[in-house]
């Protein structure tokens, strides 16, 4: 990459991390809330929890509208009016103290917000930005923003909850996802042609990837990601406390988690340089499993959920770089956040049903045993989904690498 793109490279980075922690971070406290809203607005953990699944439904549902006109206008303008949804939202939840503010703040305009202002969007500009030989260490670098953040504000936030009440934790947090808007400014690129002889359109672009069985496996494996993400982040406070342990456990249990993903989301995009993607994907699926699986077995505890979150941490988002890294490997860089897009918006699906049917088994059966046997189940498809993914380049590419050789 010439010196003279070096800085602003570094910048666009840092800022991407900054976004992704404000995203993901933020949204990741909400499970924080599920326990002192139900009780404030005398409603069930359904309610609450099918608001949360609907803003996962609608993040999805955006997501590939939002990384398209991300790639023809900027990304720029598109993460400015998710930052702007994202502190209307947090408002509208805090001031709107009824059912239908929880779900028009916490559902519609945070799930506009995460959509403009998601993984898609931001790593394709952090694609565009890094030098091609550390593009995989730099997506995971901006991954782990989204852990960074869930480290720094679930423990903030729950000392709100606890000192200042739920509504001045929600007006905080609002004005921490404002500060997305400021950093949209390094990330204003949009996509260009990578060469002369990238001819490629939109609608090809989908339409090739549409009939690529690789990128279809890929989709249907990110829809365990989604249901193990959004069930935990929604749910795992309320179990812990349902199995008689302190509510201080489950913040703590979410902030490890995102500690802890610090270093599997880092790792991840390291060994995804160095490793074929497909392959360490199988391998974090097929942990998961096994570590949901022995927090069935052992005796809970302090010291057993602590164990699970830090472990889970590892496995957390570090499956981002390398999805959203194998779309770009296999199809290039022009148009990878609208790809990545549709790949997130099966995620969010899987988040709907993580987020809504852990809800829905706790008030039929007092508790949320079959959900995490589901989980279990999920990840082991995932991992045998992702297994035989064909992920070399797509012919397109490579007979243009060769255009632009000869």
């Amino acid at each position: 990459m010439p010196a003279t793109l070096r800085p602003f490279a570094l910048v666009a980075l840092i800022s991407a991390t900054l976004v992704l922690g404000l995203n993901m971070g933020v949204r990741q406290t909400f499970g924080l809330f599920l326990e002192p809203m139900t009780d404030a607005l005398s409603i069930s953990h359904g309610a609450f929890s099918m608001a949360i699944a609907l803003q996962n439904l609608l993040w999805g549902a955006l997501q590939p509208a939002c990384a398209a006109l991300a790639d023809r206008y900027g990304t720029g303008k598109v993460l400015t009016v998710g930052g702007i949804c994202y502190a209307a939202g947090l408002v509208v939840m805090a001031l709107v103290q009824t059912p239908l503010g929880l779900h028009l703040g916490a559902g519609l305009l945070v799930g506009i917000a995460v959509a403009a202002s998601g993984f898609p969007l931001v790593l394709a500009a952090v694609a565009r930005a890094a030098p091609p030989e550390k593009r995989s260490a730099w997506l995971g670098i901006a991954a782990a923003g989204g852990s960074m953040g869930q480290f720094a504000l679930l423990p903030g936030a729950q000392a709100l909850i606890g000192g200042f009440g739920w509504v001045a934790a929600l007006l905080v947090l609002a004005v921490a996802a404002a500060l997305i808007v400021p950093c949209a400014a390094a990330l204003s690129g949009k996509a260009v042609a990578a060469s002369k002889h990238d001819t490629q359109t939109l609608t090809g672009a989908v339409g090739e990837a549409g009939r690529h069985s690789g990128y279809l496996m890929l989709t249907a494996g990110f829809f365990v990601c989604g249901f193990h993400v959004a069930f935990m982040a929604t749910h795992l406070p309320a179990y812990i406390s349902s199995v008689g342990l302190s509510p201080f456990v489950g913040a703590t249990a979410l902030s490890l988690i995102g500690f802890f993903n610090i270093i599997g989301s880092f790792g991840a995009g390291w060994l995804g340089g160095r490793f074929r993607k497909k392959r360490v994907l199988t391998g974090i699926y097929l942990a998961r499993s096994i570590a949901i699986a022995f927090l069935m077995i052992l005796p809970t505890s302090d010291v057993t959920i602590y164990i699970f979150a830090s472990a889970f941490g590892l496995l957390w988002l570090g499956t981002v770089p390398l999805t959203g890294g194998l779309v770009g490997e296999i199809f290039g860089a022009r148009y990878m956040a609208t790809l990545f897009g549709f790949v997130m918006f099966s995620h969010q699906i899987g988040a709907f049903f993580g987020a809504w049917l852990g809800g829905v088994s706790y008030d039929i059966t007092g508790s949320y045993d079959a959900v995490w046997s589901l989980a279990i189940i999920l990840g082991l498809i995932a991992a045998a989904l992702h297994w035989p993914i064909r992920d070399k380049p797509v012919d397109r590419l490579v007979e243009m690498e060769a255009a632009e050789r000869a």
